[in-house]
């Protein structure tokens, strides 16, 4: 086997016990031979995560008010992780210079910190070397990552240890400060070492199992999920699945290498394998899972020989774009053209946005309708099969759930079904119990 690069999620490293599930993992598989740690994550309901306590801590020093007596949650929390772990390990004095500096740094400095001073810990307990990703993972002065900068500073230095633990969430700008990554930023991190290290599998371990084929809360009891492909993960996590989002692996899609995600506390468990490509061996019309979002908002635009005015639907979104706005789906008709919107981005600008549309369109009429949720199907599976729309729009009928808007998109392994809000888990359960029973 070839190198394996391991990332842990903040609950898999809320405490000592945990600290000791991760090394019995670890040190269990010797292909295993670079982690990258989170943060602590809560202990338990109404705990609070060291990141969060780290902000908190950032936004006293800049309003000139005291954090010491919070920071010494984060003291407290570390010291007796390393104590509860029997380590001959002196953190105290990394504490206290983190705490000193604080009040001069950045917010990015202060939420690092959760994950270096986890790396230390988890070095001196794995007996693994320490590198801080601040030495090898770089932004630019614009704050936008170096990929490929960083990808061969990190290669550089990882052929240097044979076994290394790299804090994940931050690297750092030109000029040496910390900076962090803005979404799954230890997620990012891990990707990132496992393409450095030319790593056969990343593993992702978490509290959960893999990826499931629907919400649990919707679906009693539903189905795990074996293997996905990359495409199908971005399709699930752009409509709600939320274990790992497609933005945060992106280094290792690129580059090939599979991603499993795993559960820390049950580490016999299968798992989800995300894969580039599963050579289309999908039964014909088998789903991988449905998931969904609500929140959305339909805005109609129709006008009379739409089809044959040029230009028509630029000038729809660019009145969008005018108003700083993104849209979700486009579906269209011959003289009806259709633009979703989440009620986030909509928010308190109806008015404008319809506005905008007439000046710049002149439609017939503009009808708006809210309290949309969309809801994606997905599984490649479903390509080239024939009766897969059908099966789901009968199940959707016989479950009395009308559907508001119907979006396919070419690849043809997605199928996108807008209902009102308030049928929203009825149509998830249907079309769950047509394709998986």
């Amino acid at each position: 086997m070839g190198v394996k690069v391991c990332k842990f999620g903040g609950s898999s490293l809320a405490d000592a016990g945990q600290f000791k599930k991760v090394r019995d993992i670890v040190l269990s598989d010797p292909d295993r031979r670079y982690v990258v740690p989170s943060a602590p994550g809560k202990r338990f309901a109404g705990d609070e995560k060291i990141t969060d306590t780290l902000y908190k801590c950032f936004r006293l020093a800049q309003r000139n008010q005291p954090y010491e007596d919070e920071f010494e949650r984060v003291i407290d929390r570390f010291t007796g992780i390393v104590a509860d772990l029997g380590l001959d390990f002196d953190i105290l004095p990394h504490l206290k210079e983190a705490r000193a500096l604080i009040g001069a740094g950045s917010p990015d400095y202060a939420a690092s910190r959760g994950e270096y001073f986890s790396g230390l810990v988890l070095s001196r307990y794995l007996g693994w070397d320490f590198i801080d990703p601040a030495e090898i993972l770089k932004f630019d002065r614009h704050g936008i990552y170096a990929s490929e900068w960083s990808n061969e500073l990190a290669a550089a230095r990882l052929k240097e240890h044979e076994h290394a633990v790299i804090p994940g969430f931050y690297g750092s700008l030109p000029d040496g400060d910390v900076h962090t990554f803005s979404r799954g930023g230890s997620d990012i991190t891990g990707a990132v070492i496992a393409r450095a290290a030319n790593a056969e599998i990343y593993e992702n371990w978490t509290d959960v199992s893999g990826f499931l084929m629907a919400d649990p809360r919707i679906v009693d009891n539903p189905k795990s999920i074996d293997v996905l492909t990359y495409k199908e993960l971005r399709e699930l996590s752009y409509m709600g699945a939320t274990v790992l989002h497609e933005d945060s692996v992106f280094p290792v899609r690129k580059a090939g290498i599979p991603t499993h995600i795993m559960n820390t506390n049950r580490p016999g468990d299968p798992g989800t394998m995300i894969v580039v490509d599963d050579g289309d061996h999908r039964a014909p019309g088998t789903i991988t899972g449905v998931a969904g979002h609500k929140n959305f908002t339909l805005i109609s635009i129709e006008k009379a020989m739409m089809n044959s005015e040029i230009g028509f639907g630029r000038r729809v979104l660019q009145s969008l774009e005018d108003l700083g706005m993104s849209f979700e789906h486009l579906p269209t008709g011959i003289d009806t053209m259709s633009v979703i919107i989440s009620d986030a981005d909509l928010s308190q600008r109806r008015e404008q946005i319809i506005e905008r549309i007439e000046e710049n369109t002149h439609p017939d009429t503009i009808e708006m309708t809210s309290g949309l949720a969309l809801i994606a199907t997905v599984g490649l599976g479903m390509v080239r099969t024939p009766g897969t729309a059908a099966r789901l729009f009968n199940a959707l009928a016989r479950a009395d759930v009308n559907v508001r808007m119907i979006d396919q998109g070419s690849s043809e392994f997605n199928i996108i079904v807008g209902v009102d809000a308030c049928e929203f888990e009825d149509a998830i359960r249907a079309i769950y119990d047509e394709f998986v029973g």
